[in-house]
């Protein structure tokens, strides 16, 4: 494996995981007999919905945050996110003492907007689409002077995110296969690269919905694919992929599992009825996948025994959830 190709290198993830020590959770890992009955695997749950700000996403920000010089702190950092980042960014440049730009699509789910807001950041409102959130970004770069940290597609986050493959693999080391949610790959990269490091043999799975697969269908063709229009429940898996992101999921993530929004929801009761823990659905979707049809079609299925999977959030919006349930 050729590190100096990508954006983050085992290097950069363990210095990540040096730096912010002192600021984020070692998250638990959960099983459950139960499940590991139903999946006829062993299933270890590595629990982010437990990380400050309730998802994976205070790595990256939290590296990001603290790897700025001060002249840069001084001026704060500017972020587009619908959700768990711009939270988690808020949060990181609070404890810093430094202002955060959180720049939100109006359709952002009201539990993540509130999010936000707890944690000091500077609301600004875009339009629900991605060219519209970059546009206003852009102006309040150029009025404060502050630094960008994009949601996935930055060194500083990847390498961030990277830090829990350290702490899982450490945690359960015989692991032969890791399930990570795939939206616009930050987690997955950094999973991916700080995993293959430890254990060359380990196998890296994606899980997608059938709603926003454009990663899937990226794998499969060779190239970036963005979608038109996303429809999943899972709100936090609609980004495309970056071009920092694409390279390693191309390289080094092993398949990509999809699963539709029935599922995820049949998932996340597993995890408030069996395990006991409030996931969004975008965290869920890694059990989802484990238990699919077509995870039991895929070659690995048969050689994956130790099964990790990520649970990557807990900001659920239950509101939506009982709606969509009651349709």
């Amino acid at each position: 494996m050729e590190d100096k190709t990508y954006a983050a290198d085992i290097d950069s993830i363990t210095r990540a995981h040096a730096l912010i020590k002192p600021y984020v959770h070692r998250t638990p890992v959960m099983s459950s007999e139960t499940l590991n009955s139903i999946a006829g695997k062993n299933l270890f749950f590595k629990c982010e919905c437990f990380q400050k700000g309730g998802a994976f996403k205070f790595r990256g920000a939290s590296n990001a945050i603290f790897s700025l010089d001060k002249e840069q702190a001084a001026k704060g950092v500017v972020t587009h996110s619908s959700g768990n980042h711009a939270a988690a960014l808020a949060l990181a440049a609070k404890l810093r003492g430094i202002p955060a730009y959180i720049v939100i699509p109006k359709n952002a789910p009201k539990c993540k907007i509130e999010n936000v807001k707890r944690h000091g950041g500077q609301i600004i409102w875009s339009e629900a689409n991605v060219q519209s959130r970059e546009e206003v970004a852009g102006k309040v770069l150029h009025e404060t002077g502050a630094t960008l940290v994009h949601p996935y597609n930055d060194g500083r986050i990847i390498s961030g995110q990277g830090t829990l493959s350290l702490e899982f693999l450490d945690q359960v080391p015989q692991l032969d296969t890791l399930i990570v949610p795939i939206s616009g790959g930050g987690l997955i990269s950094g999973v991916a690269i700080g995993a293959k490091s430890i254990n060359p043999t380990i196998r890296i799975l994606a899980a997608e919905p059938t709603g926003a697969d454009d990663a899937a269908q990226s794998k499969a063709s060779g190239r970036i694919i963005t979608l038109a229009q996303t429809n999943t429940i899972a709100d936090g898996l609609r980004a495309s992929l970056g071009d920092l992101t694409w390279p390693i999921v191309r390289d080094l993530v092993d398949d990509i599992i999809t699963v539709k929004d029935k599922e995820i929801i049949e998932a996340m009761r597993y995890c408030y009825e069996v395990l006991k823990v409030a996931v969004e659905p975008s965290g869920a979707i890694g059990l989802a996948a484990v238990l699919s049809n077509n995870f039991k079609q895929n070659p690995l299925y048969k050689v994956s025994r130790n099964i990790g999977i990520v649970l990557s959030g807990g900001n659920v919006d239950l509101g939506v959830l009982w709606k969509s349930l009651n349709n």
